[in-house]
């Protein structure tokens, strides 16, 4: 679990391809202190296994199902990319709760300045669209950020300063691609009133009907 608060940055020094996964190999602008091997780190939001660790670079391997959904289909050495390590009960939340589990990839449609923000624009499909509200949270390669504008198939998100200079987000162009991660609340409150749908389970809808009989109508 993650807060998509992001602790610094990494760059791709190599790749090595596994069948339909890959190894990449990172270095990181800040010390993994405390981090060990089979720890859980998320690379521009999406959820990896450190397999070989050192002070300031590790190693991990990425499934082919983390390829096909995310912008590691395309990566290369030179990449930076976004590092958060995984959040441990005693830390503060901050940012929201981020699995990691990348739900697909969006595309920068355009940026501007607001202020000392950059508003960045930026499209995605309908099945991503549905879970996204105005003033909800997601993770734009694993960046926790506040949705200001949701217009069909797209939103805006305001980058702050310190945003820019902590993530890769700053560097982002129009038609490059990012990873997205939608609130998992949405996603499971919709899983929940869907119940009906599911045949393991003989438990009831929650619908107008099951609010009523349980006296919340």
């Amino acid at each position: 679990m993650f807060t998509g608060i992001i602790e610094g940055q990494g760059k791709i020094t190599q790749i090595k391809p596994q069948e339909q996964g890959k190894r990449i190999f990172i270095t990181t602008d800040f010390k993994l202190e405390g981090a060990k091997i089979g720890d859980s780190i998320a690379v521009n939001g999406a959820c990896l296994t450190a397999v070989t660790l050192a002070d300031h670079s590790f190693e991990a391997d990425v499934s082919p199902e983390t390829v096909s959904k995310t912008t590691f289909n395309n990566i290369k050495i030179g990449d930076n990319v976004n590092i958060e390590r995984a959040l441990r009960f005693s830390d503060r939340l901050d940012g929201h709760l981020v699995s990691g589990h990348i739900d697909g990839v969006g595309k920068i449609k355009g940026r501007k300045k607001a202020g000392n923000a950059v508003i960045i624009n930026i499209e995605v499909t309908g099945a991503l669209s549905r879970y996204i509200i105005q003033k909800g949270s997601i993770a734009v390669d694993g960046v926790s950020l506040t949705i200001n504008k949701r217009v069909k198939n797209s939103f805006e998100v305001s980058i702050i300063p310190h945003t820019s200079k902590i993530t890769t987000i700053a560097v982002k162009k129009p038609g490059d691609p990012v990873n997205i991660e939608t609130d998992m609340i949405g996603k499971y409150v919709e899983r929940f009133l869907n119940q009906s749908d599911n045949k393991e389970t003989d438990r009831k809808p929650i619908d107008m009907e099951f609010l009523a009989e349980s006296g919340f109508l």
